[in-house]
């Protein structure tokens, strides 16, 4: 799901001793490229290695932002932080790229939601693709490079194909092909992930054009290197393997040795996995009585030996965790270990806090380092830093929101689903966007506040509020009805209960105490067999008083 309910994250591991650096990107300064950025140019691939124009080896060291694949059509966050905070966090943790998810929809579209147009005065009027050119932009001036990931192509949910019923395969090829045409000379893009996650009746190489993912990757491959002749063409696997084994969404790249996809430009493919822990799904190696030492061998078989061979590069393009538990720590130690000692290429989910199966690399204002994941990368992401970023002064609207997110959540079934997302199984049918639906309090009230149903499907939803204070309060609380909810899944800036079919939560932490005239967002995420649509809201205040 990826962010809503389960995309997958992480949580505790190592001091943070490790990642103390010398030199640390000020906050919000935009830095130029540096000189090695400046010089490296395009990059392409010589055996199981990434290759600068100076003929060095690259390790692509990326974070995923994620958001412009969902119905908001812009990076998450930015109802909190500015653009450059948020890229200029991500470079000072020693990452060097973006992975930048984005759905067909979105490109196609004249809005977008959910930006601070306090923060972000300069994007709230951008379309989506305008706001992708600035998140370009403002990438190359931290040093940074971005790979565009066709994550959906709604951004109500996953696909299991590159193409639906009412999205052909030539809309997706001639989408990336105005990409690779828009962003040619610009070498900060330097990789197009062609489809997220493709599972279910996808195969590869089986000779069913109507489900063969090998074949449609080299038609997509040749048509974006045509256009741009110089980007990698970045291929993930598929859940089921011609063994009849199954993995992770998009994980599954065994039959790639025998059948490799080749291009008509030599030199540009990078095979992509994607890697959960058990806490996303428990896939039977997790059970094995020889776990985790069974990882490197599992990980060989399934997409490891690309490199091992010589054959291509890999690049994990998702893994996280929220390390919560001994055996996601001890997974995590595992591929890092693993990543590490055969030089691999690799993109964290999440750089976002709102990822539901992950979490972040930053806490739920946006801003705080998670201390103990980046200690638990640092061995592969050398010359890191974990600086907080400048906390919001006590009359700032902070709004750590987790809108759901990317990507269909791995359900329990027989065949296991991969990737990270919000919502439990289905995926979510968010509304169109976060657009206010009801109700503010009585005037005469100290507090005030408005819903607003961010996604719903058939076991749950996302809603958030807005609750804005007249007066000073030390606390504040909502309830409203929402029957046949049975549990509050997931809550920020407040405590939540549910009862006899209705939920009440009280403002907490950053969101407790209000001054006067100081708004906040807050939102959870609702188990329930239905959502309200505009539910009556009581709100009330705990007013400060004035000695």
């Amino acid at each position: 799901m990826r962010d809503r309910r389960r995309p997958l994250g992480i949580r505790r591991l190592m001091s943070v001793a490790a990642l103390a650096v010398s030199a640390v990107l000020a906050v919000g300064a935009v830095a130029p490229l540096s000189a090695h950025a400046a010089a490296d140019g395009w990059w392409h691939t010589s055996g199981s290695r990434i290759v600068a124009a100076d003929g060095s080896t690259v390790t692509i060291k990326a974070a995923n932002w994620f958001g412009l694949e969902t119905p908001n059509c812009a990076p998450h966050g930015l109802w909190s932080i500015t653009l450059d905070e948020g890229l200029a966090q991500i470079a000072a943790m020693g990452f060097n790229t973006v992975r930048l998810p984005y759905a067909n929809q979105c490109l196609a579209a004249s809005t977008t939601s959910s930006i601070d147009a306090s923060r972000n005065p300069d994007l709230v009027a951008l379309t989506p693709l305008q706001l992708m050119d600035a998140v370009i932009a403002k990438a190359r001036a931290h040093g940074l490079r971005v790979i565009l990931d066709r994550h959906r192509i709604e951004s109500s949910g996953q696909s299991e194909l590159w193409y639906t019923s009412t999205y052909s395969e030539k809309r997706w090829i001639d989408d990336w092909v105005m990409l690779a045409n828009r962003y040619r000379d610009d070498p900060t893009v330097v990789g197009a992930d062609l489809h997220n996650e493709p599972h279910g009746s996808a195969c590869w190489g089986c000779g069913d054009t109507s489900r063969d993912w090998w074949a449609a990757a080299t038609r997509a491959g040749n048509a974006v290197l045509a256009a741009n002749p110089r980007l990698l063409i970045i291929v993930e696997g598929v859940e089921r393997q011609n063994d009849a084994s199954t993995t992770w969404w998009g994980g599954g790249l065994k039959d790639a040795g025998a059948k490799p996809v080749v291009l008509a430009t030599s030199n540009r493919v990078v095979y992509s996995p994607h890697e959960y822990p058990a806490s996303v799904y428990g896939q039977s190696w997790f059970s094995a009585p020889n776990y985790p030492a069974n990882l490197p061998s599992v990980w060989d078989a399934n997409w490891g030996y690309l490199a091992r061979t010589g054959s291509a590069p890999i690049f994990v393009g998702e893994f996280g965790t929220k390390l919560e538990t001994t055996s996601d720590a001890q997974w995590l130690r595992a591929l890092v270990s693993y990543l590490g000692t055969n030089g691999l290429s690799f993109g964290y989910w999440s750089f976002n806090p709102n990822s539901g199966d992950t979490g972040g690399l930053v806490a739920d204002d946006w801003k705080t380092p998670q201390t103990a994941k980046l200690a638990a990368l640092a061995p592969v992401l050398a010359g890191g830093s974990a600086t907080p970023m400048p906390s919001p002064t006590a009359s700032a609207t902070r709004t750590p929101s987790p809108t759901p997110t990317s990507s269909p959540t791995p359900t329990p079934s027989p065949t296991p689903r991969t990737s990270p997302t919000p919502t439990p199984t289905p995926s979510p049918t968010p509304t169109s966007s976060p657009t206010p639906t009801s109700l503010p309090s009585p005037g005469s009230a100290p507090v005030s506040a408005t819903w607003m149903l961010q996604s719903a499907w058939q076991d749950g939803y996302v809603a958030e509020f807005s609750v804005s204070a007249s007066r000073a309060v030390a606390g504040w609380t909502i309830s409203w009805s929402s029957p046949g909810a049975t549990q509050v899944v997931n809550a920020w800036g407040m405590s939540c209960t549910v009862a006899s079919g209705s939920i009440a939560c009280t403002g907490k932490d950053w969101a407790g105490a209000l001054a006067a005239g100081q708004s906040v967002r807050v939102g959870l995420q609702v188990a329930a067999a239905s959502a309200p649509v505009s539910p009556r809201l009581t709100v009330a205040g705990k007013e400060t008083r004035v000695r």
